[in-house]
């Protein structure tokens, strides 16, 4: 289910167990992955383009462009942008690279590209874009964004189509970025390195479909490559070290070495765009969920994020996750010791299950949980 698909799921179930008099309000979260740019766009009334670039595969898909006016961003949220001006244009990575694109039988990040990133943000600089704002959630490449360099105007002479399945070809990188772009913001929330033990490829790289066995030799090339690339455009190897540059396959990394990309809080910009506060402040309860909350979950993901800000203001939370990681629950207690925890897949559940009856477990677990709570 898309955010806006489980917020719909989750309201009509509410007011039906809660009756017509309970008020309720529907905020679609993103943490920079799926949905980032219909969410963005659409919560500041601007519009959405779609174009058929790049896929992470190599054959083409369609993508969307989201582009929303500065004017319409409330105030909290500008002061990510600088002097920016004119109109904004939003790239979610998540829908031109993500795992969703990749069947789970293909997914391995030495054959995966972020070339149709590059595509998008080309378009939109070709368009007029006063500044570029670009989710890394959900990404299924590790490829330090030198498929999107490539799109850029970065060259690799000695192969076509720049895959971490030919890093071992190339010995040079040339060639410079084709046209002027505008100020690039990246939207993230992991502090990961880009290389080493908490690097892009020995911590994302299994769950992209990397072999264990495989991680050091990929992490030795990519150590080769941002070389590389740091010398093609006069930056010191200390960025490698910056807290970020391991997200999304190091796709932060190699736009701050070509392009001078700038990261930014995804959850504060998304808190501050959504005024995601005054929301919490002024509500009963909340519901909210994931697909599995676990232990990445408690490191500042959507709902522990949301329990921070609903502490403030002593509002309940539900969460209805689809799945409970092990300990996950003990260590939320210990923190937050009034929240509810309801998963919405039952015991034994397979996740072919899982996703198959996702839309009638959730609508069953809110109407589970909210007589629960008025139980008592």
């Amino acid at each position: 289910m898309t955010a806006e698909q489980a917020c719909a799921i989750a309201a009509s179930t509410a007011q039906d167990t809660l009756g017509p008099d309970c008020q309720i309000e529907t905020v679609p979260l993103t943490d920079g992955g799926e949905g980032f740019c219909p969410i963005l766009t659409n919560a500041a009334s601007g519009r959405i383009e779609r174009h058929v670039v790049t896929g992470p595969l190599g054959t083409t898909l369609e993508s969307p462009l989201g582009w929303v006016s500065f004017d319409e961003l409330p105030g909290p949220a500008l002061q990510y942008f600088g002097n920016a001006s004119g109109q904004l244009a939003v790239i979610e990575m998540a829908s031109v690279a993500g795992l969703e694109q990749v069947p789970t039988t293909e997914r391995n990040p030495r054959h995966t590209t972020t070339r149709g990133v590059g595509e998008l943000m080309l378009l939109a600089a070709e368009k007029g874009a006063g500044a570029i704002l670009l989710g890394i959630g959900g990404s299924a490449t590790s490829d330090l964004g030198l498929g999107a360099l490539e799109a850029l105007g970065i060259q690799f002479p000695q192969t076509e189509m720049i895959t971490p399945h030919k890093w071992s070809e190339v010995e040079a990188i040339t060639g410079f970025i084709k046209r002027p772009l505008p100020p690039i913001f990246i939207a993230c929330d992991v502090d990961n390195p880009l290389l080493g033990a908490r690097g892009a490829a020995a911590i994302y790289g299994p769950q992209k479909g990397l072999p264990k066995e495989a991680i050091e030799d990929f992490d030795k090339q990519s150590s080769h490559l941002s070389s590389l690339l740091c010398q093609h455009f006069g930056q010191d190897l200390s960025l490698r070290d910056i807290p970020g540059s391991g997200a999304a396959g190091g796709i932060g990394f190699g736009l701050k070495a070509a392009c001078g990309a700038e990261f930014i809080s995804g959850f504060d910009l998304v808190q501050s765009w959504l005024d995601l506060e005054m929301q919490v402040a002024i509500s009963d309860l909340i519901l909210t969920g994931e697909g599995c909350f676990d232990q990445s979950s408690l490191s500042g993901k959507g709902p522990y994020a949301l329990l921070e800000l609903a502490e403030k203001s002593g509002t309940p939370v539900c969460i209805l996750p689809g799945s409970v990681g092990t300990g996950t629950l003990a260590r939320l207690q210990v923190r937050y010791p009034g929240t509810q925890v309801f998963p919405i897949s039952p015991a034994g559940c397979s996740l072919e299950e899982a996703l198959l009856n996702g839309p009638s477990n959730l609508a069953r677990s809110v109407d589970h949980a909210l007589k629960k709570l008025q139980s008592g």
